[in-house]
């Protein structure tokens, strides 16, 4: 009986560490793919919106409603921007 529930509580542990490394790694490589997608949309968008911007400033549509919700829309991308641009130099910095 103590062997069965030794032989059991082995097999559980194994079967939750291996899980962990798996699920870790996984993890890992999502996370490395994820954060190099999400830079080139969120540069994209940034591209996007200054376009808009610069477009639309030289229009009759344009007021300053506009210019501050555009504003808003530009400012957090472009202090994204500077993350990853930080990000990328100190990866290649350490390599």
């Amino acid at each position: 009986m103590l062997s069965s529930m030794m032989s059991t509580m082995s097999a559980t542990s194994t079967l939750s560490t291996t899980s962990a490394m798996s699920t870790t790694s996984v993890m890992s490589m999502f996370a490395t793919v994820g954060v190099s997608d999400l830079s080139i949309i969120s540069v994209i968008c940034l591209i996007v919106l200054l376009s808009a911007s610069e477009i639309l400033s030289a229009s009759k549509l344009w007021n300053k409603s506009l210019s501050t919700s555009l504003n808003l829309a530009i400012f957090p991308m472009v202090i994204a921007f500077v993350g990853i641009v930080v990000f990328k130099v100190a990866e290649v910095i350490t390599h």
